[in-house]
């Protein structure tokens, strides 16, 4: 019997921790394995995460399962896991798949007809960039809410299309490893020259938006490939060029020789 005034535990209550435990577990190996503190290749122990982390291996197991699922662990043919590492050209042909989808759902949106709530949201998201960007230097605040609504805009544009199938697939590109809208943006902040690009990739969104709006299929769509172009530049000045301040994970990608 239940003793007067004790807490009572429901059956939620202990699923919910359960699945806490493991987006902590979750965000806390990300962050290990971008910061190289887990070194691409080496085998993840379970039972060696649960007493690192200090939780039971239930929500350790979920969270591995998850980060495979983000394509940062590779599940190995004998059990357990093992951090991913990526040729360029992996992380090269994401960002070129990502351009293609989003220019395919950029001139289906002008072709289509784009819903007018849709163009007003990201017509907001754009307004609230350029205040952003009318900042002479971006402090970390700024640069993370740069990085929302450049997502945020991103995410907007592939609703315009009006394609469910389209918007899917775009949500499963965009979770691959550094091939995300933002993957590379923290290359643009740390320059005067760098931070330029921010300039022109904002240009290029309200370039697509209005060709959208006017109905130029093939223009809006060459602009969102074209777009795709500055996260190759980075990737490229991530992997060759002299960076004061690394990109996490860098490490986990392999360069051409």
């Amino acid at each position: 019997m239940t003793a007067p005034n004790s807490p009572v535990l429901t059956p939620s209550e202990p699923i919910e921790a359960s699945s806490s435990q493991a987006v902590k577990a979750q965000l806390r190996l990300r962050e290990m394995v971008l910061a190289g503190e887990l070194a691409g290749g080496a085998r993840i122990a379970e039972v060696a995460v649960s007493e690192l982390l200090g939780v039971s291996r239930t929500p350790v197991r979920s969270a591995l399962m998850r980060l495979e699922q983000e394509g940062l662990l590779e599940a190995l043919p004998n059990g357990g896991y093992a951090v991913r590492t990526f040729s360029e050209r992996d992380v090269s042909d994401a960002i070129e798949l990502r351009g293609t989808l989003e220019g395919l759902s950029a001139r289906l949106a002008a072709e289509r007809g784009a819903p007018p709530v849709v163009i007003r949201e990201a017509r907001a998201c754009l307004r609230r960039i350029d205040e952003l960007l009318r900042q002479p230097a971006l402090d970390d605040a700024a640069f993370s809410q740069y990085v929302a609504f450049n997502a945020q805009f991103h995410r907007l544009l592939s609703e315009l299309s009006g394609s469910p199938l389209i918007t899917q697939q775009l949500e499963r590109v965009v979770n691959l490893p550094f091939a995300s809208p933002s993957g590379f943006v923290v290359m643009q902040a740390n320059s005067a020259a760098a931070r330029d690009m921010l300039l022109i990739a904002q240009d290029q969104h309200g370039q697509v938006l209005e060709a959208i709006e006017n109905r130029e299929g093939s223009r809006a769509e060459a602009l969102m490939r074209e777009h795709s172009r500055i996260a190759q530049r980075n990737l490229r000045e991530a992997l060759h060029g002299a960076q004061s301040h690394p990109l996490p994970g860098v490490q986990l990608i392999r360069r051409r020789h």
